[in-house]
């Protein structure tokens, strides 16, 4: 497959692309200034492009097979704004319909996963302040897919509450709206296994038009 990352040198778009490459498929990354970043690996073409503009994702996604989002909802190392999810998600949808492209993988966020019925993780008294915007940004970005995506086969991956670096073991396990705990409480995946995952349901699509987490 050809498959198109947005945001492909962040955190979670590096893992996605070396997962991709190990796999034998074909990358190209999308940034906002290519100049100012390094290509996370001499296999993959950096273009510019912005992932809040339907029309700048048509032009780069009109070849594509699949699309992977993932970009982040915080700003950079370099100073620049933090892109609107909500944004982001109607200019993919929009630009994915206008480029004939259907297949699309969006990297939300967990805390929208529930921990009860009804009530999510950041409905939780003790939910850090510091994340709430961005938690807010997450669920309105999984509503808009849920609510505005007709046509499109999208899937929306939730990681687990906790995400970091760490080992590759190609072994997760996988929720629909709740939140996933081990026997110790923890919900934890590196971004090595959930990128894992992300190719995982590229591949053999299991969850077209939901949205799915994974953790250990």
């Amino acid at each position: 497959m050809k498959i198109v990352i947005f945001g492909a040198t962040g955190n979670v778009g590096r893992q996605v692309a070396a997962e991709a490459l190990r796999r034998g498929h074909d990358v190209v990354g999308v940034v906002r200034d290519p100049s100012a970043v390094q290509s996370p690996d001499a296999r993959i073409t950096l273009v510019k492009g912005d992932a809040t503009n339907p029309d700048s994702v048509a032009e780069i996604v009109r070849d594509a097979d699949a699309i992977v989002s993932a970009i982040s909802p915080r700003p950079n190392a370099r100073g620049m704004s933090a892109p609107s999810l909500a944004d982001n998600s109607r200019a993919l949808i929009a630009g994915l319909r206008k480029a004939g492209v259907k297949r699309v993988l969006y990297v939300g966020g967990a805390s929208s996963l529930e921990v009860a019925p009804g009530k999510a993780l950041a409905d939780l008294p003790d939910f850090p302040d510091a994340y709430k915007a961005e938690a807010e940004e997450g669920r309105d970005a999984l509503k808009i897919w849920r609510g505005e995506a007709d046509g499109l086969e999208w899937t929306y991956l939730s990681p687990a509450a906790e995400i970091a670096p760490g080992r590759r073991t190609g072994e997760y396990r996988t929720t629909g709206d709740q939140l996933l705990v081990d026997d110790n409480g923890k919900s934890f995946i590196t971004f090595e296994d959930y990128a894992v995952a992300v190719l995982d349901e590229l591949e053999k699509p299991q969850h077209v038009g939901q949205r799915f987490g994974v953790a250990y």
